[in-house]
């Protein structure tokens, strides 16, 4: 089953072109990528908390996507800190965390948690149709597109797939374990979900060729109205320009010697 969870709304966001929502959550990804100043990544924290908030978004959503990041940063904090050289700012018996890996932990963690915001609320309130149109209008090659949807789409299918072939097996009496029959047992079942997807893909493929299909994707969308778009541009335009005026301002303090 396809879940697109952040696609079903009428805020501000989701009328917005997705081509202009790609540039800007590009552009403004890049932005905090780059940053290296607390004041420009706290900026770009209430940036990306400012679009969640216009998308209407469920914040136990968007919490539930967040946790991912969380659990990958959890195990940059448990090793970084006490491997990172500089002076030590937390003891643990022998072990000694240093100040410049707490920081640099902590610019990690804003980083990722903002930027993934920022997608969560430009690209993920996007529909994957309109998303592989806005790609394909915007110079990305066909094939890359044809990829993303094409690969979406069958994902479930194929886990679908995989669900009714283990419920087989457990109706059979098997039972995962570490053993040797296991390990044989999970090997044939990915050997039939290879090959049902093959089967499935040249199905599929000959069941495009007969509905006309020639290749291109064609989308049913309209432009959005001209005023939402200029004006959603010049606020994400101006926050971007925000963040890179503090990084910048703050790189020349550096240079003077401040």
């Amino acid at each position: 089953m396809i879940t697109e969870p952040f696609t079903s709304g009428n805020s501000v966001i989701h009328q917005v072109d997705p081509r202009l929502k790609i540039v800007l959550a590009v552009l403004l990804a890049g932005a905090i990528a780059v940053a290296d100043r607390g004041i420009t990544l706290t900026a770009g924290l209430m940036v990306a908390a400012l679009l969640v908030a216009l998308a209407r978004l469920e914040v136990k959503e968007v919490l539930r996507r967040l946790a991912v990041v969380f659990g990958l940063m959890a195990l940059i904090w448990v090793v970084l800190p006490f491997t990172y050289p500089g002076d030590p700012f937390l003891k643990l018996g022998p072990l000694h965390a240093s100040k410049p890996g707490v920081l640099l932990c902590l610019k990690i963690t804003l980083k990722s948690i903002i930027i993934l915001a920022i997608m969560i609320a430009l690209i993920a309130t996007n529909t994957l149709s309109a998303l592989g149109s806005a790609l394909h209008r915007l110079g990305v090659p066909g094939k890359l597109v044809y990829l993303l949807v094409m690969s979406y789409r069958y994902i479930f299918v194929i886990e679908n797939e995989y669900q009714r072939l283990m419920r087989a097996a457990r109706i059979r009496g098997f039972q995962p374990g570490t053993n040797v029959h296991s390990y044989r047992t999970f090997a044939y079942l990915a050997g039939m979900i290879f090959l049902r997807a093959s089967t499935r893909a040249e199905n599929v493929y000959r069941a495009m060729l007969c509905r006309g299909f020639d290749k291109r994707f064609h989308s049913l969308g309209s432009m959005t109205p001209y005023g939402k778009n200029v004006g959603f541009t010049l606020l994400t335009g101006g926050a971007f320009l925000l963040i890179l005026v503090l990084e910048i301002w703050g790189l020349k303090i550096r240079g003077w010697g401040i």
